[in-house]
């Protein structure tokens, strides 16, 4: 199989780095100043065990690439660029007839929940894919992952509700195979909606920086409550994140990387590289929009959905709440 990494950035350009040198044919789709990096002095990736230049092919889009009936498609990209990914994707030709939405695997390796159900109005085969996987994104060209003795750890299934057959387990043995903890589950979308109540958080890390000892001290538990009220209202059965945390804590561990910081999560690293765009809407303001369908109140995903939104829109630095605003989030 070919995998063709749609976004590679963190956790695209991780998968695609640790699938490359674990043998597999890997195509990189970028943008940007990070596609020109790409192209001229190929990808620096750095991880516990050491810093590397990957010569791996890059592409901007579909136009020019010949598509394969080996090919997955695994996309990576912020749950905002979904849309415009699964256009540009789905009615491009495959060898032999057919079009991608018809005859290629799409792999949704994003957090949110939003992601499988735009795709599959587009793709007939759709693995969800729940990612635990600490990297940066902050310069072009370059991605760092700080997990050992594995990059990630990954829970793939299919949709609906099933273990996504064959495919599925053959994706799963590819990169466990390539330097990650790679499992098929049934109940993966379980697990995502796991990894998005403790995703909420995202917007205040971004935001305000580490809270833990500051008038927003406590406020994560309060913006998770709020999840868990809404997914209870809305019937959605989810995991424990907790139970997402620690098994993960088993089988890998955060190390050091050689020249590179440990930054924020995915959202304060958007707001970092000022992409202008952010994920909250689809992470915080899926909580939001589930409140409002069922008739609980949360006011403070909206906050935080509000406050990062401008927070990009405007160019502001992470982490540069003011006091003020402080003030007022903590009173909510």
């Amino acid at each position: 199989m070919r995998y063709i990494i749609i976004g590679a950035g963190a956790v695209g350009g991780t998968i695609g780095a640790r699938l490359h040198e674990g043998g597999h044919d890997v195509l990189l789709v970028a943008r940007g100043a990070h596609l020109t990096a790409l192209r001229e002095r190929g990808l620096r990736f750095g991880t516990p065990e050491g810093s590397r230049t990957l010569r791996i092919p890059v592409t901007d889009g579909p136009e020019g690439v010949d598509l394969r009936p080996d090919d997955v498609l695994l996309l990576a990209v912020k749950t905002q660029d979904t849309a415009a990914a699964l256009a540009a994707w789905a009615p491009r030709p495959v060898a032999g007839g057919g079009t991608a939405g018809e005859r290629l695997p799409l792999v949704c390796a994003q957090n949110g929940v939003e992601n499988e159900r735009l795709a599959l109005r587009l793709f007939r085969e759709v693995l969800a894919m729940c990612v635990w996987l600490p990297s940066d994104h902050l310069e072009p060209g370059r991605v760092t992952a700080g997990g050992t003795p594995v990059s990630g750890v990954l829970r793939l299934g299919g949709l609906p509700a099933g273990d996504g057959g064959e495919r599925a387990a053959a994706v799963a043995a590819d990169l466990a195979g390539s330097a990650f903890e790679a499992t098929v589950d049934a109940d993966v979308m379980r697990w995502k909606y796991a990894k998005l109540l403790s995703n909420l958080g995202n917007a205040l890390d971004a935001v305000a920086g580490r809270v833990d000892r500051d008038p927003l001290a406590g406020l994560q538990r309060r913006v998770t409550a709020e999840g868990e009220a809404v997914l209870a209202a809305a019937a959605i059965p989810h995991h424990d994140p907790g139970e997402l945390v620690r098994p993960a804590g088993e089988v890998m561990r955060q190390a050091p990387v050689a020249g590179a910081e440990r930054s924020g999560g995915s959202s304060w690293q958007s707001l970092a590289r000022g992409t202008g765009s952010i994920e909250t809407d689809h992470l915080n303001g899926e909580i939001v929009l589930l409140g409002r369908l069922h008739g609980v109140p949360t006011p403070l995903n909206e906050a935080l959905q509000r406050l990062a939104g401008t927070f990009a829109r405007t160019g502001r630095r992470p982490g540069s709440l003011t006091a003020e605003e402080r003030a007022a989030l903590a009173a909510l």
